[in-house]
């Protein structure tokens, strides 16, 4: 028996050896592509240029040039400075409120002091409410002086503050009280000696048209609840 010959196409070789050489040409290309992805030095993070406006503090400062370490200090002193004007500010406020509202010798609390001493005073509400029928305190009002805004919800207190040769402080004001039989003007006079702590009442006066003056402190030589002592030829008489 003769051998059968195998006959081999040449385009069967060529199929072989294309595809006996792709893995190797991959392996090459992927392993070029991975070694040239990786930066040259990893110390080096390239970001955003910092400026004062835009820094938000991510970029660490080990990072940052020269320029941009001085752009990020004078942001944080300028943040720095708002910081401290905010709590000066906010001190001062404190302050003003403390001497305006909170104090018992400020303008709010002497007035408010006064008023609820004529809202409960009997004569004041005969006065202001009249003398018919049975009326409380809560029937008068008490405001400082006419706005021209109709919107004003509070109303200036008229007050003045002056000190005499002696050292004597004086307190004047007055302010207004209203009920539904009639309207009045409180007149206040107090007054604070040296080393005292509080004013006292040297006057507390309501005037209602009509009528004559009341005095609630002071009418009768009272002065802050204690008599007043006299002098004469520079001798006090008790």
């Amino acid at each position: 028996m003769a051998a059968k010959g195998i006959l081999i196409s040449p385009a069967l070789v060529l199929r072989l050896g294309t595809r006996s050489s792709l893995p190797s040409q991959a392996i090459r290309h992927t392993r070029f592509a991975t070694t040239d992805s990786l930066p040259k030095d990893t110390s080096v993070i390239r970001h955003r240029r910092v400026t004062v406006t835009n820094d938000t503090g991510a970029v660490p400062w080990k990072h940052l040039s020269l320029g941009e370490k001085a752009a990020r200090a004078t942001q944080q002193s300028f943040n720095l400075s708002l910081i401290l004007v905010g709590i000066t500010l906010t001190g001062a406020v404190g302050y003003v409120l403390y001497l305006e509202v909170f104090s018992t010798d400020s303008k709010t609390a002497i007035f408010n002091r006064a008023a609820d001493q004529v809202r409960k005073d009997t004569r004041c509400i005969e006065l202001l409410a009249g003398d018919e029928g049975l009326h409380t305190k809560r029937e008068i009002k008490a405001y400082g002086e006419p706005s021209w805004s109709r919107w004003a919800r509070n109303r200036t207190i008229a007050s003045r503050n002056e000190t005499d040769r002696a050292g004597v402080e004086h307190m004047h004001m007055h302010f207004y009280v209203e009920g539904p039989a009639a309207k009045g003007t409180v007149n206040v006079h107090m007054v604070r000696v040296q080393g005292q702590k509080d004013f006292v009442y040297k006057m507390l006066a309501v005037d209602v048209p009509g009528q004559k003056r009341y005095f609630l402190e002071g009418g009768d030589g009272i002065l802050g609840g204690q008599r007043s002592q006299g002098r004469m030829f520079g001798v006090r008489w008790n």
